[in-house]
C-alpha cells in the first residue's frame, strides 16, 4: 500500500481528520476561523457552541492533541486559537463541498419529482390501495 517511510505520514494526516471528525468540533473551529485574530476565549467557545463546559474542554483537549488549536492562559482567561490558519481555508473549502453536494441533491430531488406518476393515477389511493 505505502512504504513504512510514508506510513507515519498517512498517520499524521489522518489524525487530523479525526481530530476534525465531530460535528462540534468543526463548530468550534468555525468560531476561531470567523475571529479576525483566529482565537477566541473559552466563554466566547461556550456561547457559540452551546455545550455545556465539561463537553467543550472534551473537544478542545482532542484539538490539542491533533494540533489542530493551540492554547494560552493569561490570568484566568484562556484563549484558543487555530494552530494553523490554512485551517480556515481547509473549513472553507469543506463548506463549499457541502453546498455543492447539497446541490447535487436538490438537483436529484428535482428530477425525480418530474418522473411520471406510479400507480393509481388521477385517483387519491387509501392505505390498502382501494380508490376513494
Amino acid at each position: 500500500m505505502f512504504s513504512d517511510r510514508e506510513a507515519p505520514l498517512y498517520e499524521i494526516k489522518a489524525n487530523l481528520f479525526k481530530g476534525l471528525a465531530h460535528p462540534a468540533r468543526i463548530r468550534i473551529l468555525e468560531i476561531l476561523a470567523d475571529s479576525p485574530t483566529q482565537s477566541a476565549p473559552v466563554s466566547e467557545l461556550l456561547e457559540g457552541t452551546g455545550l455545556e463546559a465539561s463537553h467543550l474542554s472534551q473537544h478542545l483537549a482532542t484539538l490539542r492533541r491533533h494540533r489542530v488549536v493551540r492554547s494560552v492562559r493569561t490570568a484566568s482567561t484562556v484563549t484558543y486559537s487555530l494552530a494553523h490558519p490554512k485551517i480556515a481555508e481547509l473549513l472553507a473549502i469543506a463548506r463549499t463541498f457541502l453546498l455543492d453536494s447539497l446541490a447535487d441533491t436538490r438537483e436529484q430531488l428535482e428530477a425525480a419529482s418530474a418522473l411520471p406518476a406510479v400507480g393509481i393515477v388521477g385517483a387519491a389511493a387509501t392505505h390498502d390501495g382501494a380508490a376513494r
